[in-house]
């Protein structure tokens, strides 16, 4: 198991707390266990109280450019390691400036075996014999809206407050405010979906989602930021939600760079599985070069 990496500073994101609720969400627990193809990672749940954590390049050659990272889990956990801290770890060898943001996310049983039923019980709810023509086509065909909608919206405005702080003091940690772009992974894919689609301020300069996103059938920003999305074609889940979004960038004739690997799965993250999809961090570094941004 690989350690941490410590960052230089964390930073609550709402001091005088947030402008809306998740309810019913019990005290954060931390524990590690299997989810997508990671068999062990730290996961985080029950997270009310959301944070940035900040990581400085680690190569000795800042780019200037920072980047939000925002693991995923279903808007019920965080991903912390496969799509977090790994990221984080990847990113600052690059010299790029990393924000690990904590979102909020819906409440589940203090109980690791309770949280565990729970999660058996949702997984068998999924048709995941939908493929081809008749696979899910966005995210509210896979899961009920009303199981996640509070959170999704939590979770974009956890998203947008990051950018702004990042923004805000992008010279104390040697990053070009024009330079700040986000990535995030499943459940994170939509959350910075979410803010590319209604930022709310100044566009992001880029947007990597990996594995998800979706416009809910919006129309997309005559400025969006240029979108990186990659997913396998045996990701059951989100694989056509993910060509969808693609389709409505292209469309509305933003620039759009997507990946689609033979095999891989969902939540691959920074997994090495010998698969396609591994090579997915080399393709989102020579895109960040063609931008300027590396």
């Amino acid at each position: 198991m690989t350690q941490e990496p410590q960052p230089d500073e964390i930073i609550r994101l709402w001091p005088d707390g947030p402008p809306s609720k998740v309810e019913g969400v019990g005290p954060e627990v931390a524990f590690r266990g299997p989810v997508g193809t990671a068999g062990d990672a730290k996961m985080l749940r029950n997270v009310s109280e959301p944070t940035l954590s900040v990581f400085r390049p680690t190569n000795g050659k800042p780019n200037g450019v920072g980047v939000i990272v925002c693991p995923g889990g279903g808007w019920r956990i965080l991903a912390w390691e496969h799509e977090g801290t790994d990221v984080v770890r990847w990113l600052t060898a690059q010299g790029y400036t990393a924000f690990l943001l904590k979102y909020r996310v819906r409440g589940t049983p203090v109980a690791q075996a309770d949280y565990d039923a729970q999660m058996a019980k949702v997984y068998t709810q999924i048709d995941l014999t939908r493929t081809g023509k008749s696979a899910f086509r966005a995210m509210g065909e896979i899961i009920p809206p009303e199981a996640f909608m509070d959170a999704r919206a939590a979770a974009a405005d956890d998203g947008r407050r990051a950018v702004a702080i990042v923004r805000e003091r992008a010279r104390e940690w040697d990053v070009d405010p024009a330079k700040v772009g986000m990535i995030g992974f499943s459940a994170g894919a939509f959350l910075v979906v979410d803010v590319a689609m209604e930022p709310r301020a100044a566009p992001l300069a880029f947007v990597a989602a990996i594995y998800g996103g979706e416009t809910l059938g919006k129309p997309v920003p005559a400025d969006a930021p240029p979108l990186f999305t990659c997913i396998a074609q045996d990701d059951f889940l989100l694989y056509r939600v993910v060509e969808g979004l693609y389709a409505d960038w292209t469309d509305a004739r933003r620039s759009a760079e997507l990946h689609i690997y033979r095999r891989g799965a969902h939540g691959f993250g920074m997994v090495k599985q010998g698969f396609p999809s591994d090579r997915w961090t080399e393709h989102f570094h020579d895109w960040l070069r063609d931008l300027g941004f590396a």
